[in-house]
């Protein structure tokens, strides 16, 4: 089992278990392409839910440049939305997990 697939198999896990969502196995493998070498790297594979800029760069680099959204479509809440989804208290809140449940929200799996 290549290191991509043992991440793909935790961020599911997370998914199942922190979320209660089962994963479209098939997008969360796309996602987790998607965010590239991040996704090996401790620091770049989390999202911060606490963290302003953290947030920043997730609404402006995912939402509007890969999703193709526009600022009226309620970015800041949707990020809270799925931030509260995946438990605050949650240190460990993986990239491709988050992008995962954002682009569920959005409905923008053609994106894929």
């Amino acid at each position: 089992m290549s290191k991509r697939d043992e991440l793909i198999a935790k961020y599911a896990a997370d998914l199942k278990d922190k979320c209660g969502v089962n994963a479209d196995m098939d997008l969360l493998t796309k996602v987790t392409i998607g965010c590239g070498p991040s996704i090996y790297n401790a620091d770049a594979s989390t999202v911060s839910g606490s963290d302003a800029s953290e947030l920043e760069t997730v609404k402006n680099n995912f939402l509007i440049k890969k999703l193709g959204l526009s600022a009226s479509d309620d970015l800041d809440g949707a990020i809270a939305a799925v931030m509260d989804k995946y438990g605050q208290s949650n240190r460990n809140k993986y990239r491709a997990v988050v992008y995962y449940l954002l682009t569920k929200h959005f409905g923008k799996e053609s994106v894929y």
